[in-house]
């Protein structure tokens, strides 16, 4: 007879298996030409999380001035059984997963039949998932390196066969696309969640002065993270930016609701990459991404154009922000 520490010593053994679905350098850099060729430049956010980004972002996350990821953990370990309760059984699916921080209290109150991690960086993907996997060794795991924005189906798994499917996707991290494509967005969730509910937070709208703080810490960290975009396109793409050249900024844009991060060109240079050359001129901006703030009643009609049916919402003690859960409206 195996003894039940025997069985939680096995069970912790256990390692996520990883799908790479990364897209190549070829579509990078078509991406890239894209991209700087738009006016104002702008690049994918997803851009942004390398290994390194992805391991600055976490360090975002602990600056005192941002206190979104502080804020949603304890709104999740609080609302979860409530949660656990209105969203039923099935395999919790995270978008953009980063360090599998925010899910755990959904693990421990949904007992979900697996837990499958979308995220662009396998590196990092496959670290959170394995220090995840020993943190609930009961729950299966599987982590796929992809671009969940533009995921059309996810591979076939024998942990999702015939089993149904909660998207969740914390951190108000649809807030970096503008609002035509967090459309597309959420409309691609919905296929890819085959008729399951949608767990979305989202941030919302604060004062000037703190969203600025925010997204400019004064440890230098937000900096650093815009400017690794550069170094992760000299490293994968054999481009020449010069990161010292450029200087970070984000600001906050009444109109359209939104903070914009940007690096700025801190004189007139020519950027190179293969045979492509770009003209910045000082001053210029390349939009690193946006982060747009939703509040409740705009997030009910986002979900309601995208054809869901909005069904609830948490929110912390200050109103800060929100989790809303979604079902398909058709």
């Amino acid at each position: 007879m195996t003894t039940t520490s025997q069985q939680t010593s096995h069970q912790t053994d256990q390692k996520p298996e990883l799908i790479d679905l990364h897209p190549p350098a070829a579509d990078m850099e078509q991406l890239v030409r894209i991209g700087l060729n738009r006016c104002p430049r702008q690049l994918p956010a997803w851009f942004l999380y390398d290994e390194e980004g992805s391991r600055l972002f976490d360090r975002i996350c602990e600056q005192p001035e941002y206190s979104l990821t502080r804020t949603e953990i304890a709104l999740l370990e609080l609302a979860a059984p409530e949660i656990a309760s209105a969203i039923g059984e099935g395999v919790i699916v995270e978008f953009g997963a980063g360090s599998a921080q925010k899910v755990g209290p959904l693990l421990n109150a949904i007992h979900p039949a697996a837990y499958v991690a979308l995220d662009i960086s396998a590196e990092h993907l496959g670290k959170a998932t394995a220090a995840l996997q020993q943190r609930h060794p009961e729950v299966p795991m599987l982590g796929i390196c992809c671009d969940h924005s533009t995921l059309t189906t996810v591979p076939e798994h024998p942990l999702l066969r015939n089993q149904r499917r909660i998207g969740f996707f914390p951190g108000s991290s649809l807030g970096n696309f503008e609002q035509d494509d967090a459309v597309r967005v959420l409309r691609q969730f919905k296929q890819l969640l085959k008729g399951g509910p949608l767990l979305l937070g989202l941030d919302q709208p604060k004062s000037k002065v703190r969203l600025e703080a925010a997204y400019n810490d004064a440890a230098g960290i937000s900096a650093a993270f815009a400017r690794n975009l550069l170094h992760r396109l000299n490293a994968d793409l054999g481009a020449h930016f010069d990161p010292q050249a450029f200087s970070y900024k984000a600001n906050w844009q009444d109109e359209q609701q939104r903070v914009q991060m940007a690096l700025i060109s801190s004189c007139d240079q020519v950027v190179r990459i293969a045979d492509n050359r770009w003209t910045f001129q000082c001053d210029e901006p390349l939009i690193t991404e946006y982060s747009l703030k939703y509040s409740p009643e705009k997030a009910v009609a986002l979900a309601q154009q995208a054809g869901w049916h909005w069904v609830r919402r948490w929110h912390d003690p200050d109103d800060d922000l929100s989790l809303h859960l979604l079902e398909p409206a058709d």
